[in-house]
C-alpha cells in the first residue's frame, strides 16, 4: 500500500508539472510596468549590416527611455547553436523584450519563449523562417519584427540594366538558410522572364563556399547572391574564388565584401524601426501579438567602388544610372 501511494504521489506531481508546462504556449505575453527595462539582444554574427541594425535598435530605445533602458547584448559568432544558448540565458534573466537579429536568432527565440515579446530584424521572410503556411503578414503570439527583403523583381531588373548581354546567371547561396532558398526561387522566376538562363549553386556551409563559388564563376556570366547570413560571413573567400566575375548582391554588406552592385535597404534604419516597435510594446501602446511585420520603406542602388575599379566598370556610367558608392566603414 505504501508503494502504491508513493507511486500515485509521484504520478500526480509529474502530471501537475506537465500541465503547467503545457500551458506555456498559451502564456500571456507581458512586460513590466515600472518604467525601467532590460532588453536582450541576440545577434547571429558580427557583420556590418547586422551591426548597423543592432545599433539602430538600441538608439531608438535610448531616444525614448534614456538611462531607463539597459541591454544584454550577445553575439553568436555565426553559430546557430550559440543562438539557442544566448536565448536561454536571456529568458533565465527574465528580460522584458528580446531583439533577435537574423533568422537563426529569431528561430531560437521562437523556440525559447512564448511569453517574452520577441522582435526580429534582418529577417527576410517570416513565414519561411518560422514555418508558417499561408503567412498573412502577422506572426501573432509573442513575435513580430522587421524584414530586410528588398524587391527581388527590381534586383532582377538591376542585372538586366548592368548586364543586358549576359546569358547565364549563377545563383549562389547557402542551402542551410530557408530564407535564401526562398529568395533564389523568387528571383529565378524574374530573371527567367527577362530571358536569362539560371543555374543554382548551393553550398552547405563555409567549408565548401570557395569551391562552389569557383564553379559558379566558371559557368556563369554574372553571379547573383541573395541576402544570406552565411555569405555575409565569408565574402572574402567568395571574392578570392570568383576571379573577374561580377556579383549582384542582395544587400549592401555582402556587396561591400564581394559584389559590384546591389539594391539594398539601410540596416541602421531597419534596426531603428524595430526599436520603435519595441518602444510601443514596452509602453503598452501596442501588443506584439497584433503587430504586423514591417518592411523598409526605401531602397538604394549602390555600387562597390573598389570592386568596380578592379573590373574596369565605368563608375560615371553607374552614377548616371542613379547608383551611389557604398560608404566605407
Amino acid at each position: 500500500m505504501k508503494k502504491i501511494l508513493a507511486f500515485l504521489l509521484v504520478a500526480l506531481t509529474v502530471f501537475a508539472f506537465a500541465s503547467c508546462s503545457g500551458n506555456n504556449d498559451d502564456a500571456k505575453v507581458t512586460v513590466n510596468s515600472d518604467g525601467e527595462y532590460l532588453v536582450g539582444i541576440c545577434q547571429l554574427a558580427p557583420h556590418p549590416a547586422l551591426d548597423a541594425a543592432t545599433q539602430g535598435f538600441k538608439d531608438a530605445l535610448k531616444e525614448e527611455f534614456g538611462d531607463k533602458v539597459s541591454f544584454i547584448e550577445q553575439n553568436a559568432q555565426g553559430d546557430n547553436n550559440t543562438c539557442t544558448t544566448i536565448i536561454t540565458s536571456l529568458v533565465n534573466k527574465n528580460v522584458d523584450l528580446i531583439m533577435a537579429n537574423a533568422t537563426a536568432a529569431l528561430q531560437a527565440a521562437a523556440s525559447g519563449t512564448k511569453k517574452i515579446p520577441v522582435l526580429g530584424t534582418s529577417v527576410t521572410e517570416y513565414g519561411v523562417a518560422l514555418g508558417i503556411e499561408d503567412f498573412s503578414g502577422t506572426v501573432g503570439g509573442n513575435i513580430s519584427g522587421t524584414s530586410d527583403l528588398a524587391p527581388l523583381s527590381d534586383q532582377a531588373d538591376m542585372v538586366k540594366e548592368l548586364y543586358p548581354d549576359a546569358k547565364n546567371i549563377g545563383l549562389l547561396y547557402c542551402s542551410a538558410e530557408p530564407n535564401s532558398d526562398y529568395q533564389i526561387k523568387e528571383i529565378e522566376k524574374y530573371l527567367g522572364d527577362l530571358g536569362y538562363t539560371c543555374k543554382k549553386y548551393p553550398f552547405s556551409d563555409t567549408n565548401d563556399v570557395a569551391s562552389v563559388s569557383a564553379k559558379a564563376a566558371q559557368e556563369s556570366d554574372v553571379i547573383y547572391v541573395p541576402t544570406d547570413n552565411t555569405v555575409a560571413t565569408c565574402t572574402g573567400a567568395i571574392l578570392g574564388a570568383i576571379g573577374d566575375k561580377p556579383i549582384i548582391a542582395g544587400e549592401s554588406g555582402i556587396c561591400s565584401g564581394c559584389g559590384v552592385a546591389t539594391l539594398s535597404i539601410d540596416y541602421y534604419d531597419l534596426g531603428f524601426a524595430t526599436g520603435k516597435m519595441a518602444v510601443k510594446i514596452l509602453n503598452s501602446e501596442k501588443s506584439v501579438t497584433d503587430m504586423p511585420i514591417e518592411y523598409a520603406p526605401e531602397f538604394e542602388k549602390l555600387y562597390n567602388k573598389s570592386r568596380c575599379e578592379d573590373l574596369g566598370i565605368n563608375i560615371s556610367d553607374l552614377e548616371a544610372k542613379g547608383y551611389k558608392a557604398i560608404a566605407t566603414q
